[in-house]
């Protein structure tokens, strides 16, 4: 609110705010139209806004020292490679725009404490933060999944990279100490209780990983393409049965991509079910054959997160779970641990994360924190995820 207010010259009428987001489980199924098991945190972007007369949209990064970008919406939305964080804002007024919503201008400041390329989805909080802002300013009649998919639409078509929705759906329709199981076909959300006396605990790499830059969209492609050699929608629709009867003529890396998004469909569900019965034993197998999956056949760790892994695992032992977490290639590792054992996580990763890797990690401890609340209306909450 003071830098809107210093920047501006006067207050702002409000202010929007969506969550980052871990990852449980389901890694890289969300585009295969799979399942996935993600909680919102406590860490948010929040933009402060004040509608205008006209149709300029003037932009201000806090987290970029200041620096300022701004279009018109009257004229052909354009990306800002001078300021690339803006493409997000741009790339949601677009998608609004080609949804036949009219839109007016507006000036706002954007901050956070999303850590930024850390694979917690800083993208998809200011997505759905700036969507949730247009449809409020400009009185539009979306519910919150129409929201998330503006977002989604945003990073796909007008930024470019390739993500399913969960990163969306969870910004949106995150709920406090619970974890969404995510239907990524139907869009059907169902939330699935964090047993008590355990923390969320994801630790950066500092790896800094960029998803345009990065193999991210070869991985979406390779795994679209083993779909449609094995004749069907998406990898969703293949058992391993399957894929063991359709190999023949399939190269051995498409192969291990698919196997990495069949299997993993199923664990999330195991793993949903292991957090109803409250059965942690099973969930810390669950995310650590999550986690040698991801390095193993899908190629997207890197070794500082495995170190990571290797060191969070050693303290907590078959007591809680450690995987890597978002879409790879550096950025975060997340546990679901014992409340009790987070001292003696810091200890170990302060102590032991620089000799393996030269790096520093920094780790952070929260709750499952809670969705966009504003964008949750006027449109219901979507529930009876099977």
């Amino acid at each position: 609110m003071r830098t809107f207010r210093q920047r501006f010259g006067h207050e702002a009428q409000a202010t929007f705010e969506a969550p980052g987001r871990v990852t449980l489980m389901g890694g890289h199924t969300d585009y295969n139209d799979g399942f996935v098991l993600p909680c919102a945190i406590e860490h948010r972007v929040a933009i402060a806004a004040s509608p205008r007369t006209d149709s300029v949209v003037r932009m201000v990064a806090a987290n970029f020292d200041g620096q300022e970008s701004k279009f018109d919406l009257d004229v052909q939305i354009e990306r800002d490679e001078a300021a690339r964080w803006s493409n997000y804002v741009r790339g949601v007024a677009n998608a609004l725009h080609s949804r036949g919503f009219a839109l007016q201008g507006v000036d706002m400041t954007i901050s956070g404490d999303v850590p930024l390329g850390a694979g917690l989805s800083s993208s998809a909080a200011l997505e759905i933060a700036a969507a949730t802002l247009f449809a409020r300013f400009n009185d539009l009649d979306v519910d919150g999944t129409t929201l998330a998919q503006v977002g989604q639409e945003a990073e796909n078509d007008f930024v470019g990279v390739r993500c399913g929705i969960m990163d969306q759906l969870t910004a949106v329709f995150g709920q406090r100490d619970h974890a969404l199981l995510i239907d990524c076909r139907s869009l059907e959300v169902r939330p699935v209780r964090i047993p008590d006396g355990y923390s969320v605990v994801f630790a950066n790499s500092n790896v800094r990983r960029d998803l345009l830059d990065s193999e991210f969209n070869t991985r979406r492609a390779q795994c679209e393409a083993a779909a449609a050699h094995c004749g069907v929608e998406a990898l969703r629709d293949l058992d391993m049965r399957d894929l063991d009867r359709g190999t023949a003529g399939l190269d051995e890396v498409s192969i291990r991509r698919a196997r990495h998004v069949i299997t993993e469909n199923q664990r999330t569900l195991d793993a949903s079910r292991a957090l109803v019965e409250g059965d942690l034993v099973r969930m810390g197998e669950l995310m650590a054959a999550s986690h040698r999956s991801m390095r193993d056949d899908f190629e997207s760790t890197v070794p500082a997160v495995d170190g990571l892994v290797e060191i969070i695992g050693d303290v907590i032992g078959a007591e809680g779970g450690v995987r890597m977490t978002g879409g790879g290639f550096g950025g975060c590792v997340v546990g679901l641990v014992p409340t009790p054992m987070v001292a003696e996580i810091r200890a170990a990763v302060e102590r032991r994360y620089p000799v393996v890797t030269g790096l520093q990690a920094t780790v952070y401890v929260c709750r499952a924190g809670e969705g966009s609340a504003a964008a949750r209306a006027p449109g219901p909450r979507p529930s009876g995820c099977g």
